[in-house]
């Protein structure tokens, strides 16, 4: 990563208009490092990342104050990434620390996400101090939780024990039904017991599209790059695009189904087009 030069101003601004204009994509998320070290642009570019009816997502650490207009934006939603309860997240996270996130995100419309790892499931309703915490406040709309993901051969404090997992999907089951802000179905939930078994049965891996800071570098084989452990996986957005696709239509139809024919005849059509002459400027694959 530390070869590849990220964009600022307003060539930053132009090359993702260009590459939304030329992907059209529904929805668009914007992840760091943290995407707040470029405010200026963001702030430039989100309108007009709306204004091409774009749902867009900028995930930050808050570590510096949001822009105001952004709590009166629809189609965007401002995601901060917080790493468990105060004394953890302050020790890692400083100096963005819990005092200087409730500051930056005053008079905001939030989502607080953060990622469970094994450290939190060893102590008793970490979970629910963690949403007695932030729901309360009018700044947060909603809460995520994912579960930390590891890499192939990964051996780390953060990883969950089967256990530990289990626990976990048994945590987020109980509390939706008493936080109401914990926004995950039930379904999206569930899916953390049987994860996509590779980046090829995952639909979330499968349709979408994940570039580098220099907008050219693609990032394989998901959002997590390098070799995933996918028996392993917490990823939110995968869960929730897995719960999708079990939806049978009719009671019958599962949706994945439907979305697997559909890529399969991409498929077969983009091997017929092959015989095309490659773009000028091919998109770099970073693993």
């Amino acid at each position: 990563m530390r070869s590849l030069n990220d964009r600022k101003g307003q060539e930053l601004i132009d090359g993702v208009l260009q590459i939304v204009d030329r992907l059209k994509p529904l929805h668009l998320s914007i992840v760091g490092g943290d995407p707040l070290v470029r405010y200026r642009e963001l702030e430039e570019m989100i309108p007009l990342l709306l204004e091409r009816r774009i749902h867009v997502q900028v995930v930050t650490s808050a570590f510096r104050p949001l822009a105001p207009r952004w709590a009166t934006l629809g189609d965007l939603n401002v995601v901060v990434s917080i790493d468990g309860l105060q004394p953890e997240h302050d020790i890692r996270r400083a100096p963005t620390t819990y005092d200087r996130i409730l500051k930056n995100i005053a008079g905001q419309n939030i989502t607080i996400h953060c990622t469970i790892t094994g450290q939190m499931m060893k102590r008793p309703g970490y979970q629910r101090e963690f949403l007695e915490f932030w729901t309360p406040r009018p700044e947060i709309r909603k809460v995520w939780f994912s579960l930390f993901t590891p890499q192939v051969g990964d051996h780390l404090a953060e990883m969950l024990q089967p256990h530990e997992r289990r626990q976990a999907i048994a945590g987020m089951l109980a509390l939706r039904k008493e936080f109401a802000k914990l926004d995950m179905p039930e379904g999206m939930i569930r899916q953390f017991a049987t994860p996509p078994q590779s980046p090829k049965d995952c639909v979330f891996a499968r349709t979408t599209q994940t570039l580098s800071a220099d907008l050219t570098t693609k990032i394989v084989p998901c959002q997590f790059g390098g070799n995933p452990d996918c028996n392993s996986c917490g990823c939110l957005a995968s869960m929730g695009l897995a719960a999708v696709a079990a939806h049978k239509l009719g009671g019958i139809i599962p949706v994945g189904a439907i979305f697997k024919a559909s890529v399969e005849i991409g498929e077969i059509r983009a091997r017929r087009n092959a015989s095309l002459p490659p773009p000028e400027e091919p998109l770099r694959v970073l693993r």
